[in-house]
């Protein structure tokens, strides 16, 4: 669909937003043939393991992201059940990334399959809007057989909610004119930054709509907004001032892992914290970065959730590093809550900074990582494993 009725100022910025369709989940039905127009769930396959893409089949069945896959398994038992393939859907991202940089340097990624593009400058090149939007559109599908959703508009808000608009396989174009418009029927839930509580205040108070608070005075939203009033009047009205930003440094890298059992042994924790440690260590070696602050996050069998962190003398990506900081941090822990059992463990990194930096300081284990990585690279994730994982193959 094409809101495109009212013309445009040459003179407004222009944003595109593009978001893949189901991404996980579509490029497990590009790669597998036979689960094509099959429901296909993607995620953690335990017991206590979450969704992480549905495909639209599955979504007929009411599965969504973010839900317990036990209850995905209630909703749609015939699906396809599938493990996460984070190392190929980064592959298939950077493919992505590589169209869009095709267009514009002015790339924003939001998520792995997700970003903003300042095309204001393009078009003198590319043409008009639409005319980019159809070719990224098109490009995408030719290079990756996957569909993306495409919104455009003269802001980065009006942009995502247009990529939403008609999924999958949206092409929407709102422009400042058809703003107002568009906006005003959407429920209030839909202003970016507007979380479940207040958006029940103002339902409580008799707005319902964006059309609602866009037509509001200060005053009136004062109190239930607060500081933040002018900001969402502002998005009610389809304005929104906020710059694309290339290349957007990662401030931290992390996994997590939820369990079939609560554990209770220490030493199977640290087993655990060590194949974390692994995946982070790899993450932050193949991005030829390192990190100071090492964060341990443990969530208990009665879903408190703890973090700890230390920050480091050196910065570093050697995984015997992380993995001791991040025992020690359990341990620590441990002291204080002998008898809880854990559900689920992550480790992160941050305090990221180019790995050039601190190589000459690194650790000797440096080319141990390096031997792994290369062999893992070369013959995939599982090839080898350190020996206190031996018979015991964690995932993270």
């Amino acid at each position: 669909m094409t809101n495109s009725d009212a013309g445009s100022s040459a003179a407004e910025r222009a944003i595109i937003h593009v978001d893949m369709d189901a991404f996980y989940a579509s490029v497990e039905q590009h790669d597998e043939p036979a689960f094509r127009g099959r429901p296909v769930i993607v995620g953690g396959l335990g017991r206590r393991g979450v969704v992480a893409a549905a495909s639209y089949e599955a979504r007929v069945f009411g599965v969504r992201s973010a839900m317990p896959m036990a209850r995905a398994r209630r909703l749609c038992p015939d699906a396809v059940y599938l493990a996460s393939r984070m190392e190929r859907y980064r592959e298939v991202s950077a493919d992505l990334f590589a169209v869009f940089h095709e267009l514009t340097p002015l790339v924003e990624g939001i998520s792995i399959d997700e970003a903003w593009l300042d095309v204001t400058a393009s078009r003198a090149l590319f043409g008009d809007i639409e005319a980019m939007g159809w070719w990224l559109k098109r490009t995408i599908r030719q290079r990756t057989a996957l569909v993306a959703s495409i919104g455009m508009a003269p802001n980065k808000f009006l942009a995502k909610l247009a990529s939403d608009h008609g999924k999958p396989d949206g092409f929407c174009h709102i422009t400042a004119a058809a703003a107002r418009a568009f906006l005003s029927p959407l429920p209030v839930g839909r202003l970016w930054g507007i979380g479940p509580r207040a958006a029940e205040r103002l339902r409580a108070s008799g707005l319902e709509t964006v059309g609602d608070v866009a037509e509001s005075s200060e005053a009136e939203l004062s109190s239930l907004l607060g500081r933040s009033t002018r900001h969402f009047q502002a998005l009610a009205r389809g304005l929104d001032d906020r710059e694309v930003v290339p290349g957007r440094p990662e401030k931290s890298i992390s996994h997590e892992q939820t369990f079939e059992h609560d554990i209770r042994a220490t030493d199977e924790m640290q087993r655990k914290l060590l194949a974390l440690a692994e995946g982070v260590g790899g993450r932050l070696r193949r991005k030829r970065l390192c990190g100071a602050t090492v964060t341990v996050k443990i969530r208990t069998g009665s879903w408190q959730t703890y973090t700890r962190s230390r920050t480091l003398a050196q910065a570093t990506s050697s995984t015997r590093e992380i993995h001791r900081c991040a025992v020690a941090l359990l341990e620590a822990w441990r002291r204080d809550h002998p008898a809880d059992g854990v559900r689920l463990l992550g480790v992160g990194v941050s305090g990221l900074e180019h790995a050039a930096q601190v190589a000459l300081f690194e650790p000797k284990d440096g080319s141990v990582d390096a031997t792994l990585d290369h062999i893992r690279q070369r013959f995939g994730g599982n090839a080898i494993v350190r020996g206190a994982l031996v018979n015991r193959r964690e995932k993270p």
